[in-house]
């Protein structure tokens, strides 16, 4: 297989080298070698493999592939670069007028008997704006692939100078190269507004070297190595703050525009913008497996993965291409031979059937629809990782979620102080200064409510002094000696054992009984409270449609119960390990045997490194990508960077949207390709109106499916 490549490299020295070979059509652009986004098209998705271009900072390609693999087109889009068909667009529209001005100066009189001569003046901007098609066509000819857009386009137009039609022959090429150079057009904007998007890749990260920063590119660095990010920077590389406390802008990664406060021992993700303080961070993981790599990865291979609609496009284009390239044959033949029909009448009717038929419009829009609708998505802090996930995230009919984490904060959070003997600011500051030492997570939330109430931190030096005797029961509590009192901080098991008489609490969550001195003093609610959004969430997706909203928790019974009330969740499984959660969503899944597309998906959304078999069993898999495990982001098919439950409608939303715009390609297209080919059949259709069914209406499909890059929120 020839192709040819031209490489025009410009250095930073200004330097600019040019290269080529006859190996691929292809035209590179680089400016620089350091590539921070990428763009890809999603018409590789589809099989058609019609323009790829790889967009970066300073570095550009587009490719385009003489062949059509896989998706029965055949059509090269935007051949060579953009500049060099303006180029030939302005050479054939000036060579095209000369001819017409010598015609109508009476200098040139193209009888009869001058036929060839006028044939090798309009074959002139005929071969300028069209060799690369022919050209194309005979190669795929001599390979045995004859039903592409190539030998359409050139059979049609050929057939046109045979027939006379010189004018109409050179015009329609140049018409057809017209539209497909806007074609090329939209189709980049498309890409570059969803590169804009995902500019997250850090450009450098800072290194100390005898004691001055110096910059170094992020993949030179391990997992242990010591950052530095200044104001105003990227963080590069996940890892942990060692020093250091500032405001995280996490916009590009979440969606979301408010801050992040983080401080010393803090874990931190690549992509995020430091927006004051300087930051020492200690990196966790290396580039390649750094959470905006993982991003970046996502979406540009998202399109890989075909979606129903993409594999019909690909099959229909592959049966019909031949089925009209046979039916222009038999209209050509069928109506001279056995109705007395004009040959010259018949065969320009099929020769514009032909140019007619090609499916453009369907293998680049629907592809693109489903990119721009990923494209959307990731804007609003929502990674689908194809378009496959797209269109099942369009079919949701039962929603099920896992319980802490993912519709609660996952973390214990003081919802009451109770005093009985003492007041409420005493049995605070007492049980937190007992729990100083601690790490359990229910003493992490009774330190963190003092230091909400009162701005003080217990864990500082000023309260190093007041606690001693500290002792940590497993199951019970813990017992310390606060300010010279006997402080006892546990459950009801504990206070039996100190004789201390506690009373019940009415308020769901985990008690925390208080002793001092041997006497009940009062107690501390705690409980992992739903997420602010949670219960929206879950009103949005059963106005959307969903018909069953199911919760799964390793939690007891009483605080799933507790939970499923307060958000309006339908069905509620708790104490379940994690071959539990497999169990019930197997049955859940079980009467959708028929396919999920046609009966309505089940989504599962999970956060713990438990949810992962079940994240990868259900129909779409939904992880909680700020603070889930690898594992759970790893097997999901959706990841929400933000952990907010609210974007699951959200996610929803656009995937609907999304399929309605393909849909309406879809129709549009057929529709007007159908009417446009009847018409062509019966000689009320000319040349121009064919063009118009093939390269207008893939103009048009392009533009709708950009559509589907923005949302309303």
């Amino acid at each position: 297989m020839e192709h040819r490549h031209t490489h025009t490299h410009t250095h930073q020295c200004g330097h600019t080298h040019e290269q080529s070979d006859e190996h691929c059509e292809h035209t590179h652009e680089h400016c620089d070698s350091a590539c921070s986004t990428h763009s890809h098209s999603g018409h590789a998705s589809c099989g058609c493999a019609h323009e790829h271009t790889h967009e970066h900072e300073c570095h550009e390609h587009d490719h385009c592939h003489e062949e059509a693999q896989g998706c029965g087109c055949g059509c090269c889009h935007s051949h060579g670069s953009s500049s060099h068909m303006v180029l030939r667009i302005v050479l054939t529209v000036l060579s095209f007028a000369a001819i017409r001005i010598l015609e109508y100066s009476g200098l040139l009189a193209f009888t009869a008997e001058y036929a060839f001569a006028a044939v090798l003046l309009y074959a002139i901007p005929y071969l300028i704006i069209g060799y690369d098609i022919l050209w194309i066509a005979v190669k795929n000819i001599l390979r045995g692939d004859f039903f592409d857009e190539n030998f359409l386009m050139s059979v049609a137009t050929i057939g046109a100078m045979i027939l006379g039609e010189y004018i109409e022959a050179a015009a329609v090429m140049l018409f057809y190269q017209v539209g497909e150079a806007l074609q090329g057009y939209a189709v980049r904007r498309s890409k570059k507004s969803i590169t804009a998007l995902m500019d997250i890749r850090p450009d450098y990260a800072n290194i100390e070297k005898n004691g001055e920063l110096v910059q170094i590119a992020p993949d030179l660095l391990k997992a242990g190595d010591l950052i530095v990010v200044k104001p105003g920077e990227k963080i590069p590389l996940d890892g942990i703050i060692i020093e250091g406390e500032s405001s995280l802008n996490t916009a590009a990664l979440t969606g979301e525009s408010l801050p992040r406060d983080v401080y010393t021992g803090d874990a931190v993700l690549s992509g995020s913008v430091n927006l004051r303080g300087l930051l020492k961070i200690r990196v966790t993981k290396e580039f390649g497996e750094s959470t905006v790599s993982k991003i970046l990865e996502m979406v540009e291979h998202a399109a890989e993965k075909k979606a129903k609609t993409e594999t019909f496009i690909t099959r229909f284009a592959r049966i019909y291409t031949p089925i009209v390239v046979f039916s222009a044959v038999f209209l050509a033949v069928l109506p001279p031979l056995f109705f007395a029909g004009d040959w010259a009448v018949w065969v320009q009717r099929a020769l514009i059937f032909l140019v007619i038929s090609c499916p453009c419009a369907l293998v680049i829009s629907v592809p693109l629809g489903f990119f721009a609708g990923i494209g959307c998505a990731s804007k609003h802090g929502i990674l689908i990782k194809g378009g496959n996930y797209l269109e099942a995230l369009a079919q949701v009919k039962t929603a099920v979620f896992d319980k802490t984490g993912t519709l609660t904060r996952g973390v214990f959070t003081v919802t009451a102080v109770h005093a009985d003997t003492i007041n409420e600011e005493q049995l605070l500051e007492l049980t937190a200064i007992a729990e100083r030492y601690s790490n359990h997570p229910i003493s992490l939330s009774i330190k963190a409510e003092y230091r909400k109430r009162t701005g003080q931190n217990v864990e500082s030096g000023a309260f190093e002094k007041r606690v001693t005797n500290v002792n940590e029961i497993a199951g019970r509590g813990i017992s310390a000696v606060v300010d010279g009192k006997k402080i006892c901080a546990g459950n009801s098991r504990f206070m039996d054992e100190i004789n201390a008489k506690w009373r019940n609490c009415s308020r769901f969550g985990t008690i925390v009984h208080v002793a001092v001195d041997g006497f009940y003093a009062g107690h501390i609610v705690i409980t992992d409270e739903p997420k602010p959004n949670a219960a929206e969430a879950v009103r949005q997706l059963k106005k959307a449609g969903v018909e069953k909203t199911v919760m799964l928790t390793g939690d007891s019974k009483a605080a799933g119960d507790y939970i499923a009330s307060q958000l309006n969740v339908d069905e509620v499984y708790a104490d379940l390990l994690p071959a539990g959660k497999v169990e019930i969503v197997e049955k859940l899944l079980a009467p959708q045997t028929s396919g999920p597309v046609s009966s309505g998906t089940l989504a599962f959304a999970g956060d713990g490194i438990n949810d992962a078999p079940v994240l990868a069993l259900a129909d779409i898999g939904i992880a909680m990508g700020a603070m889930g495990s690898d594992a759970a982001i790893e097997a999901a098919d959706v990841v929400l960077m933000d952990d907010d439950p609210a974007k699951l409608p959200l996610s929803m939303r656009i995937a609907r949207r999304s399929i309605r715009i393909i849909r309406q390609n879809i129709v549009f297209a057929l529709g007007i390709k159908i009417a446009v080919m009847v018409l062509g059949a019966f000689g009320i259709a000319n040349m121009w109106t064919a063009v118009f069914a093939d390269t207008g209406v893939a103009l048009l499909a392009v533009l709708n499916s950009m559509r589907a890059l923005k949302i309303r929120h």
